[in-house]
């Protein structure tokens, strides 16, 4: 079946013929940034693993308490890397009532959640506190040296770095503590890191193969996927303070309530939140 191109437009040099991770959170997620390549996809995966709604949902969650969070702490910068398609609870939108005011910087290299986030800052006339940028995690320099990061953040003072699900989309071969470094060693002190990742190093058995077939199944999208254990998430801290509670389950990052202990979609990815000092 063709994909069919929703009501907002198609931009240029789009693959809509392989599912695409960022089109695909965005239907996880209830949007409607995505192709029907995306939602057969979604649909079939999601049969794999009936869990990865709620668990995009838990990290929807975790980006806001930490944004919250480190409002709180004082920090007025945020660099969303792989920010994904506009949904709503954007960083931006969290940071609304901030004062002094936020700025926000979002990354993404897919065309659809690129032109999609262009499209909304320009409806919200937020581009004073937050613009978007075409461009690639693996390439640093491009994102911290681009005229619209430059324009809206200054590395002398802390800034927060979101990445959350984004580094299990990253090999071994692509060597992410390295490419975390490179980040590392622009920030100032005070700059925090949050990270969320896919796991079930801790998941029943059950829900552990499910998990494991729902990233074999990635393999056959243009955003393979990888799979790690708590240790190999802690060590993707390197470098970093470890804030509490640590490297913990998503709903049990600061929570606002109490985390559902019997919530199946809890034990799933890791989280945390790492400080320079």
């Amino acid at each position: 079946m063709a994909a069919k191109t929703p009501s907002w437009g198609e931009p240029p040099v789009v693959d809509t013929t392989t599912p695409n991770a960022a089109r695909m959170y965005d239907w996880y997620l209830g949007g409607a940034h995505n192709f029907e390549v995306d939602r057969e996809f979604g649909r079939r995966v999601e049969a794999i693993w009936p869990n990865i709604k709620p668990v995009a949902r838990h990290n929807r969650a975790f980006l806001q308490r930490v944004v919250r969070d480190s409002l709180d702490a004082g920090i007025r910068q945020f660099l969303d890397i792989g920010s994904g398609v506009p949904t709503v609870g954007n960083v931006h939108e969290v940071c609304a009532d901030a004062r002094p005011p936020a700025h926000v910087v979002y990354v993404d290299y897919e065309p659809v959640a690129f032109t999609a986030a262009q499209v909304l800052l320009e409806e919200q006339q937020v581009d004073d506190r937050a613009t978007v940028i075409q461009e690639d995690l693996r390439e640093p320099a491009a994102i911290l040296d681009h005229p619209e990061t430059r324009r809206l953040l200054n590395f002398d003072e802390p800034v927060c770095l979101l990445t959350v699900a984004l580094f299990h989309f990253v090999s071994d071969a692509e060597h992410p503590k390295d490419i975390l470094a490179a980040y590392r060693d622009r920030l100032a002190p005070g700059s925090r890191l949050a990270l969320t990742h896919i796991a079930c190093d801790e998941a029943p058995p059950a829900e552990r193969d499910q998990v494991l077939a729902f990233c074999e199944a990635y393999k056959d999208t243009s955003n393979p996927l990888y799979c790690r254990d708590r240790a190999e998430v802690t060590a993707l801290f390197d470098g970093w303070n470890l804030l509490e509670p640590g490297v913990v389950f998503i709903p049990d990052w600061r929570p606002t309530t109490p985390p559902d202990l019997t919530d199946t979609a809890r034990p799933l990815a890791w989280c945390g939140v790492g400080e320079l000092r």
